[in-house]
């Protein structure tokens, strides 16, 4: 029993939208961990030390970097954790069947 290419395309589509949505939602969170972490790290050593925002500010700028290369290094993983469908058109097959 063969699925219409359709249904499989659909399937497909389905399956990287999840994905996709998947790493969204880890890319948001760890965003939201790093600048909170940032936030009251700063606010932390501001009161220790007794300098008003100057922890807090240089921290929270910090983090836009960190969190911009955090960001690059989980959508590059997800994306390398996916493999490609090793589909030949019938043009490459018919090629590759003359070479053999």
């Amino acid at each position: 029993m063969s699925q219409p290419d359709g249904q499989g395309k659909d399937r497909f589509q389905y399956a990287l939208n999840l994905t996709l949505a998947g790493v969204a939602g880890q890319v948001g969170c760890l965003t939201l961990l790093v600048v909170f972490a940032a936030l009251f790290v700063g606010l932390w050593l501001d009161k220790s030390l007794g300098t008003k925002p100057v922890f807090t500010v240089v921290l929270l700028l910090g983090s836009v970097p960190v969190t911009l290369f955090l960001m690059f290094r989980m959508v590059k993983a997800a994306v390398d954790r996916m493999k490609p469908i090793d589909k030949k058109t019938p043009e490459e097959e018919s090629y590759r069947g003359k070479d053999s």
